[in-house]
C-alpha cells in the first residue's frame, strides 16, 4: 500500500469538512431535544463556508472521490 503525505490545503479541507460534520450533528442533537415541534436545524453560514473554502484551496471542489479518499485515509480505523 502507498502512503502519500496530504499537503497543509488538504488537511485544512479535511479539519474543516469534520468540524462542519460536529457542527450539524451538534445542530440536529439539539434540535432533537428542544420540546415543542421540531424547528429546521440551522448550520452557521460561516462553517459552511469554511469548510468549501478549504475544498477550492486544496484543488478539490468537484473531486468528491479524491476528498472521501483523504478523509477515509486521515480517519482511517487501525
Amino acid at each position: 500500500m502507498t502512503t502519500t503525505v496530504p499537503t497543509d490545503r488538504e488537511r485544512a479541507a479535511v479539519q474543516a469538512y469534520l468540524r462542519l460534520l460536529h457542527t450539524v450533528r451538534a445542530v440536529f442533537d439539539t434540535a432533537a431535544d428542544a420540546p415543542g415541534a421540531p424547528s429546521p436545524p440551522v448550520v452557521p453560514p460561516a462553517v459552511l463556508a469554511e469548510a468549501e473554502q478549504a475544498l477550492r484551496d486544496a484543488g478539490l471542489t468537484g473531486s468528491e472521490e479524491a476528498f472521501f479518499r483523504l478523509l477515509a485515509d486521515w480517519c482511517s480505523e487501525p
